[in-house]
């Protein structure tokens, strides 16, 4: 089962090079400027103190993004827990869990941290408060501004869309200007160049000046078989066919890592934060007949796997590393102001 219809008609009309998505990106243009105006309104409110805003009672950092998917926050969040429990903190990780894989994807990335689902972060946090945190990790909280925070790490993706129009002729939640909010900016990259991630780590400074800004890749790291957890080199994927499983934010991405690797890749893209069905999996279990390896992603994986048969063609995902490639310094550095602040 390919992406359906729908989806494929939101991905054009955000592609500012095709006549199809001018014509829409002009007749959803008056919603967008709407949209724009509140959001900016609703800013300046809470620039002002008109909108209160709330301690969490711990330390606090945000991992967001001005853009709808595909920057790498639940990676970075879980980042920033993996570095905050070796420095000896108990962090807890706070979503709103959409879809719900993002709140397994973090149980099996770092699974002594606690994890903690709700639309409400003030009562979230207070919830994680009892359990024993001793600091908050906010994964998509740039927009959730009644919740104080000590940093607001914003990810901008180099792999990004061309388009720059708000919701809904584009997927800017929010205007590039926003970034001013930010006290971190990271960069991430897929399939970009390192080159092509300095530019934009270059704009973003010149836009946010005040901002710490870094480089990170988020790297392919090994294939990894779901249901044995066996690890197998990248090597083997030079040459060999692929049946590519993604229902991801920018599937694009993740389909050019594993060309880039030398995989012959057979796509099969699905919405973000996609709920596969039994019929879903049969029909890939069938088509993962022609190839080597069936590949997702492990927010894919944490979904299929449970629903993936024994006896078929294996379910591999390819695991990634958060490789920083500049400003390491900086988020290192946060990472220690935060687990200090934890004890004063």
């Amino acid at each position: 089962m390919r992406r359906p219809v729908a989806d494929r008609f939101l991905e054009r009309r955000w592609e500012p090079t095709s006549p199809f998505s001018r014509l829409v990106g002009a007749v959803l243009a008056p919603l967008s400027w709407l949209y724009a105006a509140a959001v900016r309104m609703r800013n300046a409110a809470y620039d002002r103190g008109t909108f209160a805003t709330h301690s969490l009672g711990r330390p606090t950092v945000s991992i967001g993004n001005l853009t709808v998917g595909g920057t790498g926050k639940t990676p970075l969040a879980s980042w920033f827990a993996q570095q905050l429990l070796a420095a000896g903190e108990r962090p807890a990780i706070l979503l709103r869990g959409y879809g719900g894989d993002e709140v397994l994807v973090h149980e099996h990335l770092v699974p002594s941290a606690l994890v903690v689902v709700g639309a409400d972060r003030i009562a979230s946090a207070a919830h994680a408060r009892a359990r024993g945190a001793t600091v908050l990790v906010l994964d998509d909280g740039f927009q959730h501004r009644r919740a104080q925070r000590d940093a607001d790490v914003v990810l901008v993706s180099a792999d990004g869309h061309q388009t720059v129009r708000m919701l809904p002729a584009g997927p800017w939640r929010e205007p590039a200007e926003s970034l001013r909010r930010a006290t971190h900016i990271v960069v991430t990259r897929k399939r970009t160049p390192p080159q092509g991630a300095k530019q934009v780590a270059g704009d973003v400074s010149r836009l946010a000046p005040d901002a710490e800004v870094s480089i990170v890749h988020l790297a392919p790291d090994a294939l990894v078989r779901w249901d044995t957890g066996e690890r197998k080199r990248l090597e083997l994927l030079i040459g060999a066919r692929a049946l590519v499983i993604c229902a991801i934010g920018d599937p694009q991405a993740f389909v050019a890592q594993l060309q880039q690797l030398g995989a012959r890749c057979a796509a099969r893209t699905y919405p973000d934060h996609y709920a596969f069905s039994g019929d879903d999996v049969r029909q890939l279990v069938d088509d993962s007949t022609s190839a080597d390896f069936a590949v997702c992603t492990l927010k894919d994986a944490v979904k299929l796997g449970p629903l993936w048969p024994p006896a078929a063609q294996p379910l591999w995902y390819l695991s990634q590393r958060v490789s920083i490639e500049h400003g390491a310094e900086s988020l290192d550095g946060l990472v220690r102001r935060l687990a200090a602040s934890a004890h004063n």
